[in-house]
C-alpha cells in the first residue's frame, strides 16, 4: 500500500519538480516499516537564518499506532535537507523495528520476557507508551555566583552543552547553555 505524503511549506515555494521528489522519496518508506501510511512533511526557508546551512529545514512526522515518529533536519539546499531528513528517519524507523520485533541474544521474544502487566482499577487508563525512568541521579551544590562567573565555571568543569547555577543577582538558580551558533543562552525560570 502507498504512503499517503502530504507536504507543507512555510515561506517557499513547493515546485513540481521538489513536489516530485518529495513525493518519490518519502513514498519508499513503507519498503522498510509497512505500518506507515501517511507521513507529513514541512518545509521552511528561514532567510534570516544566522547561517547559510541552517536556511531551509525540512520536518518529517510519520504518525503510528500509539506513537509518533518526527525528524527535522536543517541545510543550505531544500533538496539536501529532505535527503538528511530521510535518513534521519531511517535510523528511526530501524529503533522503532528493534523495539518492536526483535527478539532478545538468547533466542527468545520480547514478548516472552516482558513483565506482565499489572491489574488497574476501574476507569483507570492505561498509557500506551512507557514513560522514560531516571536511569542517574546527581547532587551538587550550588555555589552562589553571577553571570560571568558561571560562564568560566562552565568553561572550567568541561561541561561545553550547559551549566546550572545560583544566580546571586536574581536569587534563582538559572541554566547557561551553548547555543547551535556557538554563543550563550541563560534559561531564567520563574514560578507564576
Amino acid at each position: 500500500m502507498a504512503v499517503t505524503v502530504t507536504i507543507h511549506g512555510r515561506d517557499i515555494e513547493v515546485k513540481p519538480r521538489l513536489q516530485e521528489y518529495v513525493e518519490k522519496k518519502v513514498g519508499k518508506l513503507d519498503r522498510y516499516l509497512t505500518l506507515i501510511r501517511e507521513a507529513r512533511v514541512d518545509l521552511t526557508e528561514n532567510r534570516n537564518a544566522r547561517s547559510a546551512a541552517d536556511r531551509f529545514v525540512a520536518q518529517l512526522t510519520i504518525p503510528l499506532k500509539g506513537s509518533v515518529l518526527r525528524a527535522e533536519e536543517r541545510h543550505s539546499d531544500v533538496f539536501a535537507a529532505v535527503d538528511a531528513v530521510l535518513e534521519k528517519m531511517n535510523r528511526q524507523i530501524e529503533r522503532y523495528k528493534g523495539k518492536r520485533w526483535r527478539g532478545r541474544g538468547d533466542g527468545t521474544s520480547a514478548a516472552e520476557v516482558a513483565p506482565e502487566p499489572e491489574e488497574t482499577a476501574p476507569g483507570v487508563e492505561l498509557e500506551e507508551e512507557p514513560t522514560p525512568v531516571v536511569v542517574r541521579r546527581k547532587k551538587f551544590a550550588l555555589t552562589p555566583m553571577n553571570e560571568a562567573e558561571a560562564i568560566e565555571q562552565m568553561a572550567l568543569s568541561g561541561h561545553d552543552n550547559f551549566f546550572v547555577f545560583f544566580n546571586v543577582e536574581n536569587n534563582r538558580v538559572n541554566i547557561l547553555y551553548r547555543r547551535r551558533d556557538g554563543q550563550l543562552g541563560l534559561i531564567d525560570p520563574e514560578i507564576d
